[in-house]
């Protein structure tokens, strides 16, 4: 295998080269860091890399190979985004505020280095992942998409996409706290599930947003992320939300034929948007891929609401709890300090009336699961927008350019339950397409299942961006 194949293999046969010892865990581990200095000063992918603490990690892998250690990703290098704790590094959640490094490394972050990952960096986001649509920041630069240097990746996760998509490492971390796992991996030809709330323990913080955030891998294929997914997941002690357990791995999701489900198909936005003609074609194209693979589909839009209220208290809270915690507050980019403020007056009654409706919502917007098992949309509802376009812009216009980005995904946070991105093909500008599909609740596994069988149908890992 060549150099280039290798760097796109993915996470499941990485780890197989690796178990077989056809490839070494310090030259899988050089051969991604050859990649991030010779591409990451085009996309700006990853904020800082960790290239001497790899190669010890990778060294140490190896060592436990050769004892016989089994850890699912042993040797594979992954990177995390820049919003959790890696000891001893900076946690700059995007911007030059933060001064302080961070003690010790956050559960997700030791769950990686338990399951053997070798973590290779930090990757970009936008300040305090408050963008849908951009990664760009004042401090730290504009990071682009490697399918079209001119384009954002999206965000807040767009560090993590861009660093995947570019085959800089087979995995990232994102997060996600109204659009950000799933729009990077949409405007980037990956896979990306919005767990559950709670399944990836989120500690240090018990919560994040108000339970808005979630944690989840970004990669390739399915089963990539799934093996990802399966090695972070899990309750830790102070964690707010605990779901039931997964009734099977992730990554036995991914292996297995989904069974005949009921999927409803909607177009709706939760936002006043217009959803481009190609969005939809790959909508109702992949509706009827589904069918042919013995699934019943119907038309069925949920009760979405007025769902802006519902979320904006959440959202602009969140973001005036994670600016109160930055050393140099100061520092912050205007429109992040606009928002803070506003988010400071919502922190009572509005924040208080949200979480406290929050029951009422879900079942109303639930109610389309009543008698479907998944939900088909599309993740958003234009391609992906020039990467600095919003560039100085203040707090509100950057806001409003990303309702394309968030039409479809937010509710999901707001009720909590799993989403994912699926490819779906590219518009006639070579650009990526993809759908989403929503699931009831704690049903990632029937999600990673039927993603797995659209890959096998129409597969996607093949195609890669003109970076070379």
């Amino acid at each position: 295998m060549d150099a280039i194949e290798l760097a796109f293999a993915g996470v499941a046969r990485q780890a197989e080269l690796l178990r077989t010892g056809e490839v070494g865990t310090r030259e899988l581990t050089e051969l991604c860091l050859a990649r991030i200095d010779a591409l990451n000063p085009r996309v700006n992918a990853l904020r800082v890399v960790l290239a001497d603490r790899a190669l010890a990690d990778a060294d140490g892998a190896q060592e436990r190979l050769q004892a016989g250690d089994q850890a699912p990703l042993l040797g594979v290098p992954v990177a995390v985004n820049d919003e959790v704790d890696v000891a001893g590094e900076l946690t700059t959640h995007g911007t030059g505020a933060v001064t302080k490094t961070a003690a010790a490394d956050s559960e997700v972050v030791r769950r990686l280095r338990a399951a053997g990952a070798v973590i290779i960096g930090k990757t970009t986001l936008p300040e305090l992942a408050m963008w849908a649509q951009i990664t760009e920041t004042v401090t730290w630069g504009v990071t682009r998409n490697p399918w079209s240097l001119e384009r954002s990746p999206g965000g807040s996760s767009g560090g993590s996409a861009a660093a995947v998509a570019a085959g800089l490492v087979p995995a990232a971390l994102g997060s996600d706290g109204g659009a950000s796992i799933r729009v990077p991996a949409a405007l980037c030809v990956l896979f990306g599930l919005k767990p559950q709330r709670g399944r990836v323990s989120m500690m240090p913080d018990s919560d994040h947003w108000h339970g808005l955030t979630v944690f989840g891998g970004l990669a390739r294929g399915v089963l990539d992320a799934a093996l990802f997914d399966d090695a972070v997941m899990g309750p830790a002690d102070g964690d707010r939300y605990v779901p039931p357990p997964p009734e099977r791995s992730f990554a036995e999701a991914a292996e297995r034929e989904p069974p005949k489900l009921r999927i409803a198909v909607s177009t709706k936005p939760v936002l006043p948007v217009r959803l481009s003609a190609e969005a939809r074609t790959a909508v109702e194209s992949t509706a009827e891929l589904l069918r042919s693979l013995g699934h019943d589909l119907r038309e069925r839009n949920p009760r979405y609401g007025q769902l802006v209220p519902e979320l904006v208290p959440r959202y602009l809270a969140g973001v005036y709890d994670d600016a109160a915690r930055v050393q140099e507050p100061e520092r912050l980019e205007r429109r992040t300090r606009t928002f803070a403020r506003l988010g400071g007056r919502l922190h009572g009654r509005a924040l208080a009336r949200s979480l406290r409706r929050e029951p009422k919502v879900v079942s109303r917007i639930g109610a389309v699961f009543s008698d479907q098992d998944v939900l088909l949309t599309s993740v958003t509802a234009k391609p992906a927008p020039r990467a600095d376009q919003w560039r100085g812009s203040g707090a509100l216009a950057t806001f409003d350019g990303g309702r394309p980005y968030i039409c479809y995904t937010a509710p999901w946070n707001r009720t909590g339950q799993p989403a994912a991105a699926v490819p779906a093909g590219f518009d006639q500008d070579g650009l990526p397409l993809a759908v989403q599909l929503v699931g009831r609740p704690n049903s990632e596994t029937t999600l990673i299942s039927l993603a797995a069988q659209l890959e096998a149908a129409r597969p996607w890992s093949q195609h890669r961006p003109p970076l070379e």
